[in-house]
C-alpha cells in the first residue's frame, strides 16, 4: 500500500564534530558500538510505518551510500517501497545544494510525482528515537499545515540555538534565536529538534518564496520553512512534544546533535551507565544496521604474559579480539585488536583499530584502521598529545583515519 506520506531525510553536510567527518559526511559518523548516525532516524521511519524514504547526500557521500546499500536494501520496491540516495541532480541549475529548503527545490519534481499528500522532512545528523506515526496522528488531529517536533533546550546538556514560541496549547506565534543565560542561569525553552511535516500542497505553492526567504544555508530547518510563513496568517502551525506519552518508543527523552568532539565522546560514554539516557534495548524499537559477517567479540590469554584478557563495563563489536590486554569504561566497534599487556581506558576505538603490546591509551577515539604501536601512551600528556594529534577542549584526543603514528 502506497504511503500518504514521502520523507526526505538531509544527510547534504559535512556537519560536527569535525575530526570525524573529514572523510565522511556526519550523517555516516560511526556511533554506539555498531551503529552510524543516520541508523536511527531510518529506523525510526521503518518503525512508523514510513516506506518512501529519500536520503539527500551531497558531502563525500560514498561512505553513506555504501552503507545504506548494504544496511538499508530491506524495503521492497515492487509494493512502493524505497529507501534512495539523491545526490544533486542538477535539474534546476548546475549548483550543489545550497540547504535543506534549496534541496527540496531541485528535487521539486521528484515532490510533484509522489501521490504523497504530506511531506516528513528529517535531519539525518541527530540521535533520538521517535515514532513519527504519532507525529502524523497529531498533524491530522490539529488540522495542521506544518507540524514542526519541539524539545526541551537550553540545560547543560541539551544546547539550543533557536527558541520557538507557543502558546494556545501548541500553536506555533514564533521562532528565533535563543536567548543568552546570565551567569550561573539555566534556561529551559522550547527548540526544533529537526523534524517537520508540512503538507505538500503548501509546500509546492511557497517553495519559491521559502528559497528566496532562505538566507543562510547553515540556518536550522525550521527556521527556513517556518518563519516565513508565520505572519501571513493563513497557515495552522503547531509544535508537537517530544518525548510525551503518545507513541510506542519508551520515553527516553533523549535527543542529541553531536555538536563537538566533546559532545560526541559523551554520548558514547553515556551508553555505559547503568542506566542509559538512550534506550538501545527496546525489543519492538531495535534499531538495525549493517554488520559485517565476523566472528564473536572474545578474550584469550596474552601469547607472552599470558594473562587474561579482560574487559569492564565496555561494549564490544562482532570481530574483537582482546589478547592479554585490557579495555575498561570504552566503546569497541568491529575488528577491534587489543594485544599482550595494552590498557584501554575510557576511548571509543573504531572498526579495524589495533592497539599494540604495552600501549597505553586513555580517552581516546581512533578512527577506523588506525594502529597503535606496542609501548605507545596517548592520553596522558596533553602537551605531547597536542603536537602530534588533535586535542578538545575537554581533554579528549582524537586520532584521524589514515594517520601515522
Amino acid at each position: 500500500m502506497t504511503s500518504p506520506t514521502l520523507t526526505f531525510v538531509f544527510a547534504t553536510e559535512r556537519g560536527t564534530p569535525e575530526p570525524l567527518t573529514e572523510h565522511r559526511t556526519k550523517a555516516a559518523v560511526p556511533f554506539g558500538g555498531k551503529y552510524r548516525v543516520i541508523d536511527f532516524t531510518l529506523a525510526n521511519c521503518l518503525h512508523s510505518g514510513l516506506r518512501q524514504v529519500l536520503v539527500l547526500t551531497q558531502y563525500k557521500s560514498h561512505s553513506l551510500h555504501k552503507h545504506l546499500r548494504d544496511g538499508w536494501s530491506l524495503f521492497n520496491p515492487e509494493v512502493g517501497e524505497f529507501i534512495t540516495a539523491v545526490p544533486p541532480q542538477m535539474r534546476a541549475g548546475d549548483s550543489w545544494y545550497a540547504g535543506a529548503i534549496d534541496a527540496l527545490r531541485q528535487n521539486r519534481y521528484l515532490i510533484e510525482r509522489s501521490p504523497a499528500k504530506t511531506l516528513l522532512l528529517l535531519d539525518g545528523g541527530l540521535v533520538y528515537r521517535m515514532d513519527y506515526a504519532e507525529l502524523k496522528r497529531f498533524h491530522l488531529e490539529q488540522k495542521a499545515d506544518i507540524t514542526c517536533a519541539l524539545r526541551h533546550a537550553g540545560g547543560e546538556n541539551a544546547p539550543g540555538r533557536v527558541q520557538v514560541q507557543v502558546e494556545d496549547g501548541d500553536r506555533i506565534t514564533g521562532i528565533g534565536p535563543a536567548p543568552e543565560p546570565q551567569p550561573g542561569e539555566t534556561l529551559d525553552f522550547l527548540a526544533p529538534m529537526g523534524v517537520v511535516l508540512i503538507d505538500k500542497s503548501l509546500l509546492l505553492a511557497e517553495l519559491d518564496r521559502l528559497t528566496a526567504a532562505a538566507g543562510d544555508a547553515d540556518s536550522d530547518l525550521a527556521v527556513q520553512l517556518i518563519a516565513p510563513l508565520l505572519g501571513d496568517g493563513e497557515h495552522h502551525i503547531r509544535g508537537y512534544r517530544f518525548g510525551g506519552e503518545r507513541g510506542r518508543v519508551t520515553p527516553d527523552r533523549y535527543w542529541s546533535e553531536l555538536g563537538s568532539t566533546d559532545e560526541y565522546f559523551r554520548a558514547n560514554m553515556g551508553l555505559l551507565k547503568a542506566e542509559s539516557p538512550l534506550d538501545l534495548y527496546q525489543p519492538d524499537w531495535n534499531i538495525l544496521t549493517y554488520q559485517g559477517q565476523y566472528p564473536p567479540a572474545r578474550t584469550v590469554p596474552g601469547a607472552h604474559s599470558g594473562t587474561e584478557g579482560i574487559f569492564v563495563n565496555s561494549m564490544l563489536a562482532a570481530g574483537t579480539v582482546i589478547r592479554g590486554g585490557g579495555v575498561s569504561h570504552s566503546v569497541l566497534f568491529p575488528r577491534v585488536q587489543v594485544d599482550d599487556g595494552a590498557i584501554v581506558d575510557e576511548a571509543i576505538l573504531f572498526e579495524g583499530v589495533k592497539v599494540g603490546a604495552e600501549a597505553q591509551v586513555r580517552r581516546c577515539i581512533c578512527d577506523k584502521d588506525v594502529v597503535i604501536p606496542p609501548g605507545t601512551r596517548i592520553g596522558f600528556d596533553w602537551r605531547a598529545d597536542a603536537e602530534r594529534f588533535e586535542v578538545s577542549e575537554g581533554g579528549v584526543v582524537v586520532i584521524r583515519k589514515g594517520q601515522t603514528l
